[in-house]
């Protein structure tokens, strides 16, 4: 992170968030359990509608899961807290608040 220190918690947060994250996406289970029309239920339109909102959903845990796991990355190779677009070091108010960021503030 340039001159900045990375505060201790950063990487335990980072796990505890990828650990949170995971099993959010484990708890929805297996797409086929959202997905299968109960015998009965007679609104298809509904089905397609919560289908369609737990994939958006599983997709979007999915999406912060990475995010973390690549902050969890940097992390090891002495990359974090750089931004991706500039190289320069990102406020660490950014970090405290988005730790998973990729960019600084200038580039978000």
């Amino acid at each position: 992170m340039g001159d900045q220190t990375i505060p201790a918690t950063v990487r335990a947060d980072l796990e505890a968030e990828r650990d949170r994250l995971a099993a959010q996406i484990a708890a929805l289970g297996p797409e086929s359990e959202h997905t299968a029309a109960d015998e009965g239920f007679a609104d298809s339109g509904q089905v397609a509608a919560e289908k369609g909102e737990y994939q958006a959903l599983a997709a979007q845990l999915r999406v912060e899961l990475e995010e973390v796991e690549r902050a969890l990355r940097k992390l090891d190779e002495g990359t974090y807290g750089i931004c991706e677009t500039c190289g320069q070091p990102i406020a660490a108010a950014r970090l405290e608040v988005m730790p998973a960021t990729r960019y600084c503030i200038e580039h978000a």
